[in-house]
């Protein structure tokens, strides 16, 4: 499809998607959510993208959710909404499924749902001037985008419960802190930063990036018996793929591995 609200370009196995709406701090409106699912779903269906780099474009990552369209849809909000999420939430559950890591590439302000889809993502990175906040309950609605399951997993239930009660702001350095994101740089370093990354991640055992992520998205609601079953059934499973053969061959042969993601 064509793409107006987000930019879509693929190089050396990396699909980079750029949020781009940049005299609008990058807004989420229904358009745009539209259009991040269908780049999800390109990322999740394309064998030939190994991994993925998200970013704003402008000075803001992004400031979440359009409020200007919420407020022309008048008593249509609710539906309005409820459209929004079904898009905002079918693209990240759909980038946290796939097999391709995705990068955050956190160049300005993460607000709102810009905060939640930063903290969807499997690395995140962000320039030192970057800043954190859920935002949500400063205009009395509450969090969506996943930010409910994340957030407590990345920084415990009593930092999620502050940040979304009180919108409290958060420098780069102090998200680095709390485990929220992953990585601060110069905010001129960004983008190389994720793109060597990323490249050297679409390099890899793409497989087997796919099933430690969803291991670890279900290991806070199984037992250990359950969770050690599902890694020998993986571990198992990725010693027939041709990645896992070429991995063991490698390690033997005193070489670097050839992935091919399969």
């Amino acid at each position: 499809m064509e793409f107006e609200k987000i930019t879509f370009a693929v190089e050396d196995a990396v699909a980079i998607i750029t949020f781009n709406r940049p005299d609008n701090a990058n807004a989420m409106d229904r358009d745009f959510m539209y259009e991040l699912l269908h780049a999800a779903i390109r990322c999740d269906e394309d064998p030939g993208i190994r991994a993925v780099v998200a970013t704003g474009a402008g000075a803001f990552f992004s400031a979440g959710g359009d409020l200007a369209a919420f407020a022309d849809a008048g008593d249509e909000a609710g539906a309005l909404l409820k459209e929004m999420t079904t898009y905002f939430h079918g693209a990240i559950s759909r980038f946290s499924r796939m097999d391709a890591p995705i990068i955050a590439a956190v160049n300005g302000t993460a607000a709102g749902a810009g905060f939640s889809f930063a903290a969807a993502c499997d690395i995140a990175i962000a320039a030192e001037t970057a800043m954190f906040t859920s935002a949500y309950t400063a205009a009395s609605l509450t969090p969506d985008g996943s930010s409910t399951y994340f957030i407590p997993r990345l920084v415990g239930m009593r930092r999620a419960m502050e940040l979304m009660l009180t919108n409290r702001r958060l420098s780069a350095a102090e998200a680095l802190e709390w485990g929220l994101i992953t990585q601060v740089v110069p905010a001129n370093e960004l983008l190389d930063t994720a793109m060597d990354l990323a490249r050297r991640l679409s390099k890899g055992g793409t497989l087997a990036f796919g099933a430690v992520k969803r291991m670890l998205h279900e290991s806070f609601s199984g037992t250990l018996e359950t969770q050690m079953e599902m890694e020998a059934r993986s571990i198992a499973a990725m010693s027939h793929t041709h990645d896992g053969r070429e991995g063991i061959s490698a390690f033997f042969e005193k070489r670097r591995p050839e992935f091919e993601g399969r």
